[in-house]
C-alpha cells in the first residue's frame, strides 16, 4: 500500500518530510498495513545523520516500520532550479549518512547513478544466496564423487 508521496520542494528538509509522512498518515497505525516508507532521493539531506538516525530509529521501532533509501547519484551538485542545498556531500560521504540511517530504520539501502548500480543491500542479499548455493553444490559434488569411487 502506498501511502504518500512528499516533495521537499527544493530542499532536502528530510524531518519534515518524515515527520508528515508519519504524523499525518500513520496516525492511526492500526487501520494501516504498510509497512515500509521509500526515500527517493539525489542527495545527503539538510539535518545532521546522527540526528535523522535517532528520529528515525524512535518512529520506526514504534510504528513497526522500516525505512527503505533509494539513492541516485547526479553529476550536478545544483538542482535544476539551481537552487544550493543547505548541506552538500560528495556521493560517497552521502551514501554513507544514508547506511547509518537505513540501519536505524532497519531497511535497506540502494545507490545507483547513470553508469548503474553503486550498492544494493538486495543484490547482496541474492550474490551471497547464489555463492552459498554454489558452495552446497559443490560440497555435493564431491559427495557424490567419494561415494564413486568407494563402490
Amino acid at each position: 500500500r502506498w501511502v504518500l508521496s512528499l516533495q521537499c520542494k527544493g530542499s532536502r528538509n528530510f524531518m519534515s518530510a518524515l515527520r508528515r509522512a508519519v504524523e499525518v498518515d500513520f496516525k492511526d497505525k492500526d487501520k494501516h498495513k504498510s509497512q515500509g516508507l521509500y526515500l527517493l532521493t539525489t542527495g545527503i539531506p539538510d539535518q545532521e545523520t546522527h540526528t535523522i538516525s535517532a528520529y528515525v530509529s524512535e518512529v520506526c521501532r514504534g510504528f513497526d516500520l522500516q525505512l527503505h533509501v533509494c539513492l541516485f547519484s547526479v553529476t550536478k551538485d545544483v538542482d535544476s532550479n539551481r537552487i544550493i542545498p543547505a548541506r552538500c556531500a560528495n556521493p560517497t560521504e552521502t551514501a554513507i549518512a544514508f547506511k547509518e540511517i537505513v540501519q536505524a530504520a532497519n531497511g535497506r539501502f540502494h545507490w545507483f547513478g547513470e553508469a548503474g548500480i553503486f550498492e544494493s543491500d538486495d543484490i547482496t542479499v541474492i550474490v551471497s544466496e547464489m555463492e552459498k548455493a554454489k558452495n552446497y553444490s559443490q560440497k555435493c559434488a564431491f559427495l557424490v564423487e567419494s561415494l564413486k569411487q568407494r563402490s
